[in-house]
C-alpha cells in the first residue's frame, strides 16, 4: 500500500486525523493570506511615507509662497503709501492755489502767504519756518489752512500757528479756517473746542 493510499484511508477512517489535516490546510491558507496582507501593508506604509514626504514638501512650498506674497504685499504697500503722500502734497498745493484764486476773484478777499521763522519752536516744538495763508477783508484777518486730510494733530498745530501769528503781528486773527476734503471725528471735535472752523464740503 502506497503512502498516498494510506493517507487517503486514514482520512476516511480517522475522524481526528481528518480534522487535523483540515486544520493544517486551513492554517496554511490563513498564513498565505496573512503574507499577502503583510505585503499590502508594507506597500501601504510606503505609500503613506511618500504621501507624508509630498505633504511636507507642499507645506514648505506653501510657506515659501506665503513669505514671497508677504514681501510683495509689503513692497506694494510702501509704493502706495509713497504715492499717496506725494499725491497728497500735490493735491494740497493745487487746492491751495485754487482756493486763493477763488477767495480773491469770487469773494473779493486778498490772500497772501505769511511766513516767519519760529526760533523758539512755538508751533512744531523745534525751530522751523511757519507758513500761513492769510485772507484780509475790511481789516478782518482770516487764517486759512488747506489740507487733503485733517487729524486732531493738524488742528492743534493750526491753533499754535494762529497764536504764533498773533505774537508776531500784535493782532489776534478774527477767524481760523481749515478747508479739507476729509476731517476725522477727533479733528472735528478738537476744532469745535478750539474755536476753529472746519469746511469739508468743497
Amino acid at each position: 500500500m502506497s503512502i498516498k493510499d494510506e493517507f487517503l484511508s486514514l482520512l476516511e477512517r480517522d475522524k481526528e486525523f481528518r480534522y487535523a489535516v483540515a486544520g493544517l490546510l486551513g492554517l496554511e491558507e490563513i498564513l498565505k493570506r496573512l503574507d499577502r496582507h503583510e505585503e499590502e501593508l508594507v506597500k501601504l506604509r510606503e505609500d503613506m511615507n511618500k504621501l507624508r514626504e509630498d505633504m511636507n514638501k507642499l507645506r514648505e512650498d506653501m510657506n515659501k509662497l506665503r513669505e514671497d506674497m508677504n514681501r510683495g504685499f509689503a513692497l506694494v504697500e510702501r509704493h502706495i503709501t509713497a504715492l499717496g503722500a506725494r499725491w497728497g502734497l500735490l493735491t494740497e498745493n493745487a487746492f491751495r492755489e485754487g482756493l486763493r484764486d477763488l477767495l480773491e476773484k469770487e469773494l473779493g478777499l486778498k490772500v497772501e502767504k505769511w511766513s516767519r521763522f519760529d526760533e523758539r519752536g512755538m508751533v512744531f516744538g523745534y525751530p522751523s519756518l511757519v507758513e500761513i495763508d492769510v485772507a484780509i477783508r475790511d481789516d478782518r484777518i482770516i487764517l486759512v489752512e488747506v489740507k487733503s486730510h485733517v487729524g486732531a494733530g493738524d488742528v492743534y498745530s493750526f491753533k499754535r500757528k494762529g497764536e504764533f501769528y498773533a505774537a508776531n503781528e500784535g493782532k489776534k486773527p478774527d477767524r481760523l479756517v481749515i478747508v479739507t476734503p476729509y476731517a476725522d471725528a477727533k479733528a472735528v471735535e478738537a476744532a469745535r473746542h478750539l474755536g476753529i472752523e472746519v469746511h469739508t464740503k468743497i
